[in-house]
């Protein structure tokens, strides 16, 4: 990227208030997020006796963290954060703005993959671009991430037929008006980079900060 290109991007990052947005209180609200955690254990009363799973052998552990290509990702899954949650593929917002998820119910509970980036996991370098939405009560899986994703924690981005492991190497917070240009890499090691909007609520679509996670391809 040409330095008039990354200048004129930290602009855009700085001024589009369309980019990472959440809902300006139209959008159907609800009390619960519809996927809050790991569901809970039965009781011992109820549970049914299973058997204990077998330790993961070294080949499996591994295989984890390697795929044979690069795919297209479908799903990501952070524990404790989201199970699966789908993987969508917006247009840009501009030559250099990726696409959000939609201002919906649905939404609130994806991720938005940059796909004109051409990066894909299993990819030998540059950034799988992510984003998702924060929302005003707390329930989309943006505001999860926030509380709930940290530096170790684990990241499975999911294929049609192949899943990539990742673990958290970075969380770095920035100023909105500064923005993050090393989010759009294509260069240097293979990782995801995720951001969400941070900080302060400054109005509907407008918030102070951006909080991005770099995760690199590991068991």
């Amino acid at each position: 990227m040409t330095r008039i290109a990354a200048l004129a991007l930290a602009v855009a990052l700085a001024t589009v208030g369309g980019w990472f947005v959440e809902a300006d209180g139209w959008a159907p609200q609800e009390t619960t997020p519809a996927y809050a955690g790991v569901p809970p254990e039965p009781t011992p009363s109820t549970a049914t006796p299973t058997a204990t799973p077998a330790p993961r052998t070294a080949a499996q552990r591994r295989s984890c963290a390697t795929v044979p290509h690069p795919f297209t990702p479908r799903a990501i899954s952070i524990p404790g954060v989201a199970r699966r949650a789908v993987v969508v593929m917006p247009p840009r917002a501009a030559p250099f703005l990726p696409g959000a998820p939609p201002l919906t119910t649905a939404g609130r509970q994806q991720f938005a993959w940059d796909r004109k980036s051409g990066i894909r996991p299993g990819d030998r370098a540059g950034n799988v671009r992510l984003n998702a939405h924060v929302w005003p009560d707390g329930s989309a899986v943006g505001n999860r991430m926030l509380r709930g994703l940290h530096m170790g924690d684990r990241i499975v981005a999911h294929g049609t037929k192949l899943r990539l492991c990742y673990r958290v190497t970075k969380r770095v917070e920035v100023l909105a008006s500064r923005g993050l240009l090393r989010f759009y890499t294509k260069n240097g090691r293979p990782q995801l980079a995720i951001v969400v909007c941070s900080g302060r609520r400054l109005g509907p679509g407008v918030w102070e900060k951006r909080t991005v996670w770099f995760a690199r391809p590991r068991v």
